[in-house]
């Protein structure tokens, strides 16, 4: 939210009273934890607004609204430290308003009591995400050490994470490279575009493995990775993802499925042994049922 030359100079907390439908308590939660920024920095409710300040709210759910579920893990690997698990298309990472129940955290609760507390209780072991529509593996971190020392790296770019993904049309190069800042779409809050609003560097390698009669498969390594980064970089590049209810203007093949993409690989090295690892886990049988249509076009 842009600010408005009659807002300037007024308490952020007061600002968010006036315009938004939250408790002046919950405001204040929401402002301790980071869920209210102002230029995509943390601030305290006596700030005063300024000129051309950005104001972004983000999803706040109540810790006490979180309870364990008994949902089976596909977990790849598992120690002291860490947790590789394989999130099935469908799965939403970490509770969000409207939706407490059955994401991936809920399942986690209920698997171990032993999940970092980095990011509050309300996204405890999640040290990275994918979209809830995307399959594919995740770092789970059991310990804080662990998380700060996994969260460092994938700043670092020092951990590997590839997708592969099916897409619209017929990709030329053999391999490309994205480079494109992504933000949030003023337009629609609830998407990012290339040069959105406060837009950070986004970098996504891809390399093509079968090309169909009017589909492509191509895998994607992120160097970055920005909210919905591999979605909005290949429908930016006129390629996107097929099956992709948000990205993606044509009819969805199958609306019970997500978007074709899936995490297919992640390597790291190991918080504690400093040994490198890496986790492949196969495509979902629904993407193969997909894929099979496009090979036989």
């Amino acid at each position: 939210m842009k600010i408005e030359n009659n807002d300037i100079g007024k308490r952020i907390d007061k600002y968010l009273g006036e315009t938004t439908d939250y408790t002046r308590s919950k405001i204040q939660k929401m402002i301790e934890n980071g869920n209210i920024l102002v230029n995509n920095n943390k601030v305290k409710s006596s700030y005063t607004l300024k000129e051309n300040d950005n104001v972004e709210v983000t999803d706040y759910v109540e810790e006490t609204d979180i309870l364990p579920e008994n949902i089976p893990l596909d977990i790849y690997y598992e120690d002291n430290d860490l947790i590789v698990v394989n999130k099935p298309s469908g799965m939403v990472v970490h509770p969000a308003p409207g939706n407490y129940s059955g994401t991936l955290v809920n399942a986690l609760m209920y698997h171990t009591n032993n999940l970092s507390t980095v990011n509050s209780s309300i996204r405890p072991g999640i040290v990275h995400r994918i979209d809830a529509d995307t399959s594919g593996l995740l770092l789970v971190a059991k310990n804080d050490k662990s998380h700060n020392l996994l969260a460092e790296a994938i700043q670092k770019k020092e951990v590997v994470r590839e997708y592969i993904a099916l897409v619209d049309g017929v990709i030329n190069e053999d391999t490309a490279t994205i480079d494109a800042p992504i933000g949030r779409d003023v337009n629609n809050r609830k998407k990012m575009c290339v040069t959105g609003s406060n837009s950070k560097e986004a970098i996504t390698h891809i390399r093509v493995l079968e090309r169909y009669k009017n589909a492509t498969l191509i895998r994607c390594k992120l160097e970055t990775g920005r909210t919905h980064q591999i979605r909005v970089h290949l429908s930016y590049i006129g390629h996107p993802v097929i099956n992709d209810p948000v990205y993606n203007s044509k009819k969805l093949i199958d609306k019970d499925f997500g978007q074709m993409l899936h995490a297919e690989k992640l390597g790291f090295v190991h918080p504690t042994t400093k040994e490198y690892m890496e986790f492949t886990a196969p495509v979902p049988a629904k993407f193969n049922e997909i894929l099979k249509i496009y090979k036989a076009k």
